[in-house]
């Protein structure tokens, strides 16, 4: 009697699960086709989003960034809707993303703030990559503008990151833009030195240097007299990656042509005579 009840029962719920399966297999067939579906056309829109952002022009960093929100946008969409059309209830689910969310902002307001300068400097570009830029007291050549920070590598190889808030909030100086820049020197000389025979000097020694620019034209003048020398400006003009070595080799061929004619040089810190 009791084996007979057993098998009654297994019977029944046997049953009972075969017409909930064939009630609930229409929506679980449907959810599934939407998910495979869902699938291939997120991979459809993000090769097509791709395509389309390469031929805007977007700035590399940009693209992948837009790219990465546009395909994660989608597959939470899409996961939405999957565990809907299972008919599981999503309005719960979509506040407990939104609590969470606001949670999240909210403790990383500083990290928030250096995406939206991200944003702001590749939307904008101020800079670009293997631009050299003074910016936040360093300088550097731009190697990487990534979402939270700009990575600069300085003349002595160094690595500095930049946070991007910072950056995009503060004053950025771009080296680079102009593909050019005017060296400015100072030289102080005694007040018996023949200013003239000076200024002729130091134009020929830009003259003659092959990494000064013709044009803009180099330029030496007059800049101050103080009580104990006078200030002279030397100023050529040079393409960016050729600066270093033009400040360097004009501050030393003025000092030996300033020698040879017997012209006395000060001391000169900072631009004060000493």
């Amino acid at each position: 009697m009791g084996k007979l009840l057993y098998i009654h029962t297994i019977k029944n719920y046997s049953e009972e699960f075969i017409k909930v399966l064939l009630d609930y297999s229409p929506k679980l067939i449907s959810a599934f086709i939407i998910l495979i579906i869902g699938i291939y056309a997120i991979r459809f829109i993000n090769r097509l989003a791709k395509k389309i952002m390469i031929k805007r022009d977007l700035d590399p960093t940009l693209s992948k960034f837009l790219a990465d929100i546009l395909i994660w946008i989608l597959r939470v969409l899409l996961f939405v809707t999957f565990i809907s059309k299972l008919g599981i209830e999503t309005s719960s689910f979509v506040a407990i993303l939104g609590a969470a969310g606001l949670a999240v902002g909210l403790s990383l307001q500083g990290s928030l703030s250096n995406f939206a300068g991200g944003m702001l400097i590749i939307l904008f570009k101020p800079f670009r990559v293997g631009d050299t830029i003074e910016a936040q007291g360093v300088i550097g050549t731009v190697s990487e503008i990534e979402i939270f920070t700009t990575k600069l590598i300085s003349a002595n190889n160094q690595t500095i990151f930049i946070p991007n808030g910072i950056l995009s909030n503060g004053i950025i100086t771009n080296l680079s833009t102009a593909g050019m820049r005017r060296v400015d020197l100072v030289f102080t000389l005694s007040y018996e030195t023949d200013i003239k025979l000076a200024k002729e000097i130091v134009m020929q020694v830009m003259q003659s240097h092959s990494k000064v620019l013709k044009t803009p034209e180099p330029l030496v003048i007059v800049k101050d007299l103080s009580d104990t020398a006078i200030h002279l400006a030397i100023r050529p003009w040079t393409k960016n990656e050729d600066f270093g070595t033009v400040s360097s080799d004009i501050l030393e061929n003025c000092k030996t042509a300033f020698e040879e004619k017997g012209i006395a040089i000060g001391l000169f810190v900072k631009g004060v005579a000493k």
